[in-house]
């Protein structure tokens, strides 16, 4: 008899739990919000996640979001992520959004995102954190982009990794330039050169560590979010010691390096743990979409002959003004004119970054639009690159388009906006200039027409993009 008392409110509670998650699913939907955006909420819990993240080609909105804009327009309603959304495809409603960041939007990734980021990286953190962060980060960048020490040793990468090439047939095109990204940041950052014991065991780590981000969140002993959490700690233990070292030998000032961390060392406003979290967010920063931003170039590229023979004649004339083992500088990188259209259609038509998250922080008109306090709000960057009703020919990759255009109006975030865009946004584009510097008059490349990158959503090549090589005989 107890047994079937005790077996009737277990089925009890079982039922109220699912009632209240499908409750708790819906319950925003009979809310008189206003005009909230039209749209639909999905499964309960799940919502249209799944959907949403639907892998597709990074150069295509994707069937979810062509399907929703077609039903509803540019701005409608889903639940996505465990809460109620608001999807913007619009550019003018994606610009306020990025204008108004801890005012009327704060920043809001998933929980799991912050397990694996930390709750101080400039990547989730919010208010006076965030500021303090950027702030340095800003800095660090003005200071060090025009330095012929950071300049020359992108350079000397470069040189290095297409020097390995010349005898192979055919190179895996992602791995190599992350090789290059990883190199140039961990010296920039750390001092430490590919060389050095630490940079092998952070770059093991820093490897666990990329993948667990785009794992399912789950921590348990094994799986690769919980690798991920543990090689974040290990990296941060080596970052601490690599600090210490640096302290100790503070008293010698002939042995101080001229990377970010001597400059870190000097700043009282961040505490070591800020320190060591903004270390692990510029290697994060500039190891994986640099590397992705030089993969969308070169495959681009590779399927626009006028582009790729327009480019080549730009820097065979810089070049031309230089002695023979002269290094580029700052004013060369200025001079780059069409590879900086180059850089910039890659980053619009391949889309590095599809959309970012926020949240509303409290009840928000917007034309004839209310986005109610605490739902998502999801401004999808892609949706507006690839807007034929901005760009024409918007399907198409065409560096022309840039030629006496405004590189930072609102049809065009590649790198977010506002107080929260990009800090780093230089370094990377000044990285794939020089590596094309030198790609493009010593290489001939061709690709396979499936290999593609494709949105998982996080970008990347279904094959590693393999490039068939045909060096220029010198």
């Amino acid at each position: 008899m107890a047994g079937g008392i005790w077996f009737v409110l277990l089925a009890a509670g079982l039922v109220g739990l699912v009632l209240g998650l499908i409750l708790n699913h819906f319950l925003p939907l009979f809310f008189k919000h206003g005009h909230v955006p039209k749209g639909t909420f999905g499964w309960p819990l799940l919502g249209e996640t799944l959907t949403f993240l639907k892998p597709h080609p990074s150069n295509s909105l994707g069937a979810f979001l062509q399907d929703r804009c077609s039903r509803y327009g540019k701005v409608f309603k889903s639940h996505l992520f465990f809460s109620p959304t608001v999807v913007s495809c619009d550019p003018e409603l994606n610009y306020f959004i990025l204008q108004n960041e801890d005012k009327l939007f704060q920043c809001s990734y998933p929980k799991p995102i912050h397990g694996i980021l930390g709750k101080i990286s400039m990547l989730v953190a919010v208010g006076d954190t965030h500021k303090r962060l950027r702030n340095v980060a800003l800095s660090l960048v003005t200071t060090t982009k025009t330095k012929p020490g950071f300049l020359n040793e992108v350079e000397r990468t470069a040189i290095r990794l297409l020097h390995s090439w010349k005898d192979k047939p055919q190179v895996i095109f992602c791995e190599e330039a992350r090789k290059f990204t990883f190199n140039v940041i961990v010296k920039q950052v750390l001092g430490l050169t590919p060389e050095d014991p630490k940079t092998a065991q952070i770059l093991e780590d820093f490897l666990t560590f990329m993948r667990g981000l785009v794992s399912l969140p789950l921590y348990i002993p094994g799986t690769p979010y919980a690798r991920a959490v543990q090689a974040r700690m290990r990296i941060s233990s080596t970052v601490k010691a690599i600090i210490e070292e640096r302290r100790r030998d503070a008293q010698n000032p002939s042995e101080r390096d001229d990377d970010f961390l001597e400059i870190l060392l000097c700043v009282d406003t961040l505490s070591q743990d800020e320190k060591v979290s903004f270390v692990l967010d510029s290697l994060l920063g500039g190891y994986e979409t640099t590397s992705l931003l030089m993969a969308m170039a070169v495959h681009f590229l590779a399927q626009s002959p006028a582009a790729l023979e327009q480019l080549k004649l730009e820097h065979q004339n810089i070049r031309s003004m230089k002695q023979k083992d002269d290094y580029l500088d700052w004013d060369d990188y200025k001079r780059m004119e069409f590879t900086q259209n180059v850089i910039h259609e890659a980053l619009r038509f391949g889309n590095v970054v599809k959309f970012v998250h926020r949240k509303a922080l409290k009840d928000i008109k917007f034309r004839d639009y209310l986005i109610p306090s605490g739902w998502k709000v999801l401004p999808v960057f892609s949706a507006v690159h690839l807007d034929p009703s901005l760009h024409a020919s918007a399907l198409q990759f065409h560096p022309w388009r840039w030629e006496g255009q405004d590189q930072t109006c609102k049809k065009f975030t590649p790198f977010g906006g506002g107080s929260r865009c990009c800090p780093g946004s230089e370094l990377a584009k000044i990285q794939v200039a020089f590596f094309l510097h030198h790609l493009v008059q010593n290489f001939r490349w061709s690709t396979k027409d499936d290999d593609q990158p494709f949105a998982y959503p996080y970008v990347e090549f279904q094959r590693g993009l393999a490039l068939n090589l045909d060096h220029y005989s010198t």
